[in-house]
C-alpha cells in the first residue's frame, strides 16, 4: 500500500471513458417525494427527476426562502445562560412527504413548511436550551417520518438525549408515545446520568443525526463527547423503540458486556467502564431483509487506549442488526484498537451491483481513511478481499499497545490521500518546496495508521496524521447512481497533529493521556496561508462499484483562495480544489453539490456536474454558504431543489425553473 493515491499526473484529473454498466440500485426516492434523510432507506441520495438538467440548471431561481425558526428565539437571553448557543448548525436535509417539507433547526426545533410556498405549517420547540450545553455544539441534521397508514409522525433526537415525536399534521406531541411524546435515550445506559456533566460542562449524550424508522421501529443515533478526562464514559448502546408507544423493544450493546460476543476484545474487563462506540452519523436500513446498518465510532478516549487494551469490538465497525429484534447478523471492524478517531462518518450506501457476472446485494461504506469497504449486505462477506497488513506500532504514549495489523481493502482504490511523505509536500516552486520540508522537520511522517506520539521539548512535535481526524469523507456521505453503478464521494485533503496532556486528577481526571485543544502547540504550516501539501485540497470521485475502480476524479473548485497568493498567482496551475466537500445529490441527469466559492462574485454556489465525466455543466450563485446536503422533489408538476444556507438567520431555500 502506498502512502498517497497515485493521481497527481495530469491525466489523473481527467475523466475516463465509462463502460456500460448493468448495476441496479436497491433504492431511490420515488413519486417525486424525499421521505428520508438521504432520499431512501439505503442512503442513495438519488431521485429520477429530470426537469432540471444541464441545459437549464443555470436558470434556476429562488422560489421561496424560509428563515430558521431559531431566529425568533431570544438569543441574547439564551447566550447569557449558555455560552455555546448558535443557530448556524441547521445542517438538516429536509424531507418532503405529501407536499410538506419537514426539517429540524440548530436549536432542535422541528418545522413543517409548505413545499410550494415556503409558508410555515407548524413549529414545535422542545426547548433543548433548558437542558444544558450540547455534547458537540448545537446542530441537527434532520428528522424521520413514519406512518402506519393512519397516524403520521415526525421523529428526531435532541441535544440533551431525548427522542421526540410529533404528529406530522399538527406538530403536537402524541400523548400515547413515551412520556408526553418523548423517550429518554439515556435511560438504561450506564454512566449516562442526566445532569452529570463531563469535561467542559457539556451533556454526556445527545443526538445530531436523524433516526431511522423501519417496520415500526425507531432507532436514533447518539453523540457522546470525544474530549474527556476520565476513562469512564457512557457507551453508545442503541435502542429499538416502538414507533407507536415509545416502548423499548431491544437494546444493542456496542460495548459488549460480560459474556456478550466481543467482550474478550476488551482486555482486563475494560468493557466495565469504557464508553463511546456510539453511532453518531446517519444510518441505513434494508427494507427487504429488515436489517439496520450501524457505522460505529471510536471508544473512550478517541486518542489513547492504554486503559482499554485489545481490539475493542464493536468500535469503528459496520454492524448489521435485525431491526425487529436487535440481533447482530454480521459485523466488520475497520480499525482495531483505534487511536486516530477514524470512526465511520457516514451512512453506508445500499446498492445492487454486478461483479464478474454475479449479482450482489451490496453495502458500500466510505470512511474517514478514504477507503470504500464493499460487502454483501446480507452475509457480510467482502466483495473484494480485505487484507490484514502489518502496521507500525511504536508509540511513546506509555501503556498503550497498538494492533500489529489493520484491514486494507484491495478494491476500490482510496479516494483521497493517505499518510504523508516528503514527496507529498507542496512543490509549486523550489522555494515553497524548501519551506515545506522545513515545516515538517520536527514532526513524525508516515503512512496511514502511523502511531501517535507526544510532543517533546527540543524533540519531535507529534505525528502528522492524514486524513485528518475529521476525515476524508464526512457525515454528508456518498451518493449512488442506480443506472450506472457509480458511487460519488466528496472528500477533503487535510492533516491533523494531535497534542496530548495528562488531565488533573484533582479535577476528576484519571486518564494517563488525553487530547489537548486542537491547534495547540507547534503545528506544521507555511507562512501567509500557503498550502503545505500537494493539491487537490478537496475533490469529487466517481467509483465504479461493478469494477471496483475509479471512473473519474475532479477537484472541487479552482482553489482561488490559494491561487491569489502572491507566490502562486503568476503560476500556471491546474484546479486546486479546496472549496468544500459538501454532500452530493443525484438526479436522472446531474450530480449536484455546493461549493464555498467560485460564484459570479466569488461567493458560494451550487454546481451541477455531468455524471459520466465530472465536468461542471451548470453553476448557480447561492445567497449564503450551503450547510446541509441538497435534496429534490416534485410539487404540482414542478421540480425543486432545496437546501439550507447560512446567514445572520440561516434559511431553507427552494430553487425552481422560471
Amino acid at each position: 500500500m502506498t502512502n498517497s493515491t497515485p493521481f497527481l499526473a495530469g491525466v489523473a484529473w481527467c475523466a475516463l471513458t465509462l463502460a456500460p454498466s448493468i448495476a441496479v440500485g436497491q433504492y431511490g426516492a420515488t413519486d417525486g417525494e424525499w421521505r428520508t434523510y438521504a432520499g431512501d432507506q439505503g442512503s442513495t441520495k438519488y431521485s429520477p427527476l429530470d426537469q432540471i438538467d444541464a441545459t437549464n440548471f443555470g436558470d434556476l431561481q429562488v422560489a421561496w426562502r424560509w428563515q430558521s425558526a431559531d431566529g425568533a428565539l431570544d438569543l441574547d437571553a439564551l447566550r447569557e445562560q449558555r455560552s455555546g448557543v448558535s443557530i448556524n448548525g441547521i445542517q438538516a436535509t429536509p424531507l418532503m412527504v405529501g407536499g410538506t417539507l419537514y426539517l429540524s433547526t440548530a436549536m432542535y426545533q422541528a418545522a413543517a413548511v409548505d413545499a410550494g410556498t415556503g409558508e410555515t405549517v407548524w413549529i414545535y420547540d422542545p426547548r433543548v436550551y433548558e437542558g444544558g450545553e450540547p455534547t458537540h455544539g448545537y446542530g441537527s441534521r434532520g428528522v424521520a417520518y413514519w406512518t402506519d397508514g393512519q397516524d403520521e409522525r415526525i421523529f428526531w433526537g435532541t441535544s440533551e438525549g431525548y427522542l421526540q415525536a410529533v404528529d406530522a399534521k399538527t406538530g403536537q406531541p402524541p400523548p400515547t408515545f413515551g412520556t408526553n411524546g418523548r423517550v429518554d435515550l439515556t435511560e438504561g445506559i450506564p454512566r449516562a446520568t442526566r445532569g452529570d456533566m463531563n469535561y467542559q460542562g457539556r451533556n454526556l449524550l445527545g443526538v445530531k443525526s436523524p433516526p431511522v424508522v423501519l417496520r415500526d421501529v425507531v432507532v436514533a443515533p447518539t453523540i457522546i463527547s470525544d474530549f474527556v478526562v476520565k476513562k469512564e464514559a457512557p457507551p453508545g448502546w442503541l435502542k429499538g423503540i416502538d414507533a407507536r408507544t415509545g416502548d423499548t423493544k431491544w437494546m444493542f450493546r456496542t460495548v459488549p458486556q460480560a459474556d456478550d460476543f466481543g467482550a474478550d476484545t476488551w482486555e482486563n474487563e475494560s468493557w466495565r467502564y469504557s464508553g463511546n462506540v456510539n453511532v453518531w452519523p446517519p444510518m441505513s436500513a434494508d427494507e427487504e431483509t429488515g436489517y439496520l446498518y450501524l457505522p460505529t465510532g471510536t471508544p473512550t478516549s478517541d486518542y489513547y487506549g492504554g486503559h482499554r487494551l485489545g481490539d475493542n469490538l464493536f468500535a469503528e465497525s459496520i454492524v448489521a442488526l435485525d431491526i425487529e429484534t436487535g440481533q447482530r447478523m454480521w459485523h466488520f471492524q475497520a480499525v482495531h484498537h483505534g487511536v486516530w478517531d477514524y470512526d465511520f462518518p457516514a451512512a453506508p450506501n445500499l446498492v445492487d451491483i454486478t461483479v464478474d457476472g454475479r449479482r450482489i446485494k451490496a453495502l458500500a461504506q466510505v470512511s474517514k481513511q478514504a477507503f470504500t469497504y464493499v460487502f454483501d449486505r446480507v452475509t457480510g462477506e467482502p466483495v473484494w478481499p480485505i487484507e490484514e497488513r502489518p502496521v507500525e506500532t511504536d508509540t511513546d504514549l506509555d501503556g498503550d499497545v497498538l494492533s500489529p495489523t489493520q484491514p486494507f481493502p484491495t478494491k476500490p482504490p482510496p479516494f483521497d490521500y493517505q499518510g504523508v511523505t516528503i514527496d507529498d509536500l507542496a512543490d509549486f516552486t523550489p522555494e515553497i518546496r524548501a519551506m515545506a520540508i522545513e515545516a515538517v522537520r520536527d514532526f513524525r511522517l508516515g503512512p496511514l495508521f502511523t502511531p501517535p506520539m507526544q510532543s517533546r521539548d527540543g524533540g519531535l512535535q507529534g505525528t502528522i496524521q492524514r486524513p485528518q481526524i475529521g476525515g476524508s469523507a464526512s457525515w454528508s456521505g456518498a451518493a449512488f447512481d442506480p443506472e450506472t453503478g457509480l458511487l460519488y464521494v466528496p472528500s477533503e485533503n487535510r492533516l491533523s497533529v494531535l497534542k496530548y496532556y495528562t488531565p488533573d486528577p484533582g479535577a476528576g481526571g484519571n486518564l494517563r493521556f488525553t487530547q489537548a485543544e486542537f491547534g495547540s502547540g507547534k503545528q506544521p504550516a507555511l507562512p501567509q496561508g500557503l498550502p503545505l501539501l500537494k493539491p487537490p485540497y478537496s475533490r469529487m470521485t466517481a467509483i465504479d462499484l461493478n469494477e471496483g475502480d475509479h471512473a473519474w476524479m475532479r477537484p472541487n473548485g479552482d482553489g482561488d483562495r490559494f491561487r491569489r497568493h502572491p507566490q502562486l498567482r503568476d503560476l500556471d496551475l491546474p484546479p486546486l480544489g479546496g472549496e468544500g466537500h459538501g454532500g452530493p445529490l443525484l438526479t436522472k441527469t446531474l450530480l449536484v453539490s455546493a461549493l464555498s466559492a467560485g460564484g459570479s462574485t466569488g461567493g458560494p454556489r451550487l454546481i451541477a456536474r455531468d455524471k459520466a465525466s465530472g465536468e461542471i455543466v451548470g453553476s448557480l450563485d447561492l445567497p449564503g454558504g450551503a450547510i446541509g446536503t441538497p435534496m429534490t422533489y416534485l410539487h404540482d408538476g414542478v421540480q425543486y431543489i432545496a437546501l439550507t444556507v447560512g446567514g445572520e438567520v440561516p434559511e431553507l431555500i427552494a430553487l425552481r425553473l422560471p
